[in-house]
């Protein structure tokens, strides 16, 4: 029997599960089950492989993205946790930035730390920014405060000492006797979780670690042992947010870098997409039931970052939220997806989001008990969601009850309930779009002329009208774009990223050091990779990240995959001089340059695939039948073609206004439009007008 993989993402609103067997894919969409997640996966594990005629034993690899940890920081459904922190510093994860993200706002509400003030704990002990000890750790006082967390009844420590990530001695020591004195407490150091510079982000990344191990810990054991009682021996591995895959133990110890692992599930299935159309410049759009989320391909390479914020107090302002200093492909993400509530504001203008109905009880058209109108309900009254054909026929949709919730936006607005829908539609639209451009002026780039790969449930419905108001001319939809973020985890690199801090000024460039620094974090990232890749050729990538001296951030710079000779500063520099005026426009002569703190990478080789061979272009079988759309862009009724996506094949071509149906979602086609079917099966849209 071939052997089968697995992967499956849960989301806010839809856990999606997609089975592989050599070339042939299922694809299911089952409903969260927010108070005990592991149920929908299971359901939908069970239910495609009985589709599928897959035996269990069969299944060889289960791949999983999870919001679980990014909820529990969201929601502050975490594990009680403490900060064990250097004496005189247990506020500075209050203290933040010491800046407002919010000039003008005088009832600006800053992020609550995830650890209140009583529960933060500081300890005599000094350690210098070059490693040096300068006061010695007081055990006796680190003794003390582990009978108060006992006595506190406390489940998670965040150890994180100032300059740890020079000497971690100190922390490495009260990891141990907190482990002797608290057995069963889950404990996070930071010279582990994120040993770099910049004591706020390194506090508050360790912080998020902890509060979060014992719940990600215990859903991942049991998950496992689950999946092994179903018959499935296959290991289980994570999709992580840097876009790499990494073992369950892994997870387990760093359950933090499982966040926003499912956008990066979708951004990875995108440059797979963009390869095999040759688009060199394309965005990312994954819009599912809860968020909308954006990224740019440029040379088909994805945006990285390695600090992310979540729990923002603001959702959408920079240095409202907590930060976590993790890999992370870059993104922007927005409140508008299929289940974002539509409201009309003390002005009477509709706004979209960014709360969602979710699963329970969902939009109103589930016929869950949801009564306030959302974009689903605004597609669904729209004419374009086929109420019996929604998440494969596992929902069917009420039409009547969309219109009644719809009705409360109509009322003030003085129109009917489709007048009310296309309002809601041409809203997120353009919420969409104002983010994207945002985004990509914040990058110093722009979004013309790009391809736009659409995938998620609810993408491929808003697609073509978010292309024409970004001013692209080509939109992709893959197979399976309702289920894309699984897709692509199983397009993923088992890789691992390890991050050092070590301030090395160029004029005083000191090759042993750092040749020494980057064997050691290749032996920590080997060991993680190796056992989830025993024999496959493991790639390596190094990045420094430097600045003028004098400078208050730093840029990321690409280095040689090689030991460092002794001579090799002035390679360093001019790497760095040509990555500043790349992002600067200029070079600055004649100033010092510093590196403050280096990466290592390692992954599994997972090439791209070539681009698709041109086919003839033939017409498309007639339409299965006709139905009556409401295009908000024209404010007209048009009758639109309907053809199923099965029985398109590559070379196909139809002009739109028409609707392209499978069970996962549903492609709009709006006049204007061309779609045709490339070799590799994908849709591909192109705009006329």
């Amino acid at each position: 029997m071939m052997s089968s993989r697995l992967a499956v993402d849960i989301g806010g609103t839809f856990t999606d599960v997609v089975l592989e067997t050599g070339m042939t894919s299922h694809a299911i969409k089952v409903l969260t089950t927010p108070d005990a997640p592991e149920r929908a996966v299971l359901e939908g594990v069970r239910t495609i492989l009985a589709q599928a005629k897959c035996r269990p034993q069969d299944v060889t690899l289960v791949v999983h993205g999870t919001t679980l940890a990014t909820n529990a920081l969201i929601e502050r459904k975490g594990a009680s946790t403490a900060l064990v922190t250097t004496e005189g510093f247990r506020d500075s994860v209050e203290m933040a930035w010491e800046h407002r993200f919010e000039q003008y706002d005088i009832h600006m509400e800053r992020p609550q730390p995830l650890v209140p003030r009583d529960l933060r704990f500081g300890v005599p002990e000094r350690v210098a920014s070059d490693g040096a000890v300068l006061l010695a750790l007081d055990e006796a006082a680190v003794r003390r405060v582990a009978a108060e967390l006992k006595a506190q009844k406390i489940e998670a420590v965040a150890v994180c000492f100032l300059h740890s990530f020079t000497n971690e001695t100190h922390e490495r020591r009260v990891g141990a006797i907190l482990a002797e004195e608290l057995p069963g407490v889950a404990i996070s150091l930071s010279c582990e979780v994120c040993p770099e510079i910049r004591e706020y982000e390194r506090t508050s990344t360790t912080i998020a670690n902890a509060y979060v191990l014992p719940r990600m810990a215990g859903y991942l054991g049991q998950l496992e042992a689950d999946l092994r009682k179903e018959g499935i021996a296959g290991p289980l591995l994570l999709m992580m947010s840097s876009g790499g895959i990494t073992t369950v133990d892994t997870a387990r110890r760093y359950p933090v870098r499982l966040v926003e692992s499912g956008p990066a599930g979708g951004a990875i299935l995108a440059r797979t997409v963009a390869a095999e159309n040759d688009a060199r410049r394309a965005v990312a759009f994954d819009m599912g039931g809860t968020t909308a989320k954006l990224t740019l391909l440029d040379d088909l390479e994805l945006q990285r970052s390695r600090q992310f914020e979540v729990a923002r107090a603001y959702r959408f302002v920079q240095g409202s939220g907590l930060p976590v200093r993790i890999p992370v492909i870059e993104l922007v993400e927005i409140g508008a997806g299929g289940g974002s509530i539509a409201r009309l504001d003390e002005l009477g203008r509709i706004q979209v989001g960014p709360d969602s109905a979710g699963s329970v009880p969902g939009p109103a058209c589930y016929g869950r008990g949801g009564t306030e109108p959302t974009v689903t309900d605004a597609d669904t009254a729209l004419g374009r969601l086929d109420p019996t054909r929604f998440a494969g026929g596992a929902i069917p949709l009420h039409r009547d009850k969309a219109e009644a919730a719809l009705q409360a936006l109509a009322g003030p607005l003085g129109t009917d309930a489709q007048g009310a829908a296309a309002g809601v539609a041409e809203i997120v639209d353009e919420t969409m779009a104002s983010a994207a451009r945002v985004h990509a002026v914040e990058n110093g780039k722009d979004t013309a002329d790009r391809a736009l790969i659409a995938f998620g449930g609810a993408a491929p419905l808003h697609a073509a009208r978010l292309a024409r108001k970004l001013g692209m001319k080509q939109v992709i939809v893959p197979v399976g774009a309702g289920v894309g973020s699984a897709f692509g985890f199983l397009r993923a690199s088992i890789a691992y990223e390890v991050v050092r801090t070590r301030h090395l000024r160029l004029d005083m460039f000191d090759a042993k050091m750092l040749n020494e620094l980057f064997a050691a974090m290749r032996a920590e990232a080997e060991a993680v990779v190796q056992p989830a890749a025993p024999g496959e050729t493991l790639i390596e990538s190094r990045l420094a990240f430097m600045r003028y001296r004098g400078q208050g951030h730093e840029i990321a710079v690409p280095l040689p995959n090689e030991p460092f000779a002794a001579d090799a500063a002035g390679e360093l520099r001019r790497r760095f001089e040509a990555t500043y005026e790349q992002v600067f426009g200029r070079a600055i002569p004649k100033l010092e340059v510093e590196a403050l703190t280096w990466t290592l990478s390692i992954s599994t080789d997972r090439p791209l695939p070539p681009p698709a061979k041109p086919v003839p272009r033939v017409t498309a079988p007639a339409p299965s039948g006709h139905r009556e759309v409401f295009d908000p862009a024209s404010g007209l009724l048009e009758r639109a073609a309907l053809h199923e996506r099965k029985a398109l094949t590559p070379g196909m071509s139809f002009d739109g206004p028409a609707l392209i149906v499978e069970d996962g979602t549903t492609t709009v086609v709006p006049t204007g439009f061309i779609a045709h079917i490339n070799e590799v099966g994908q849709i591909v849209l192109e705009d006329r007008a």
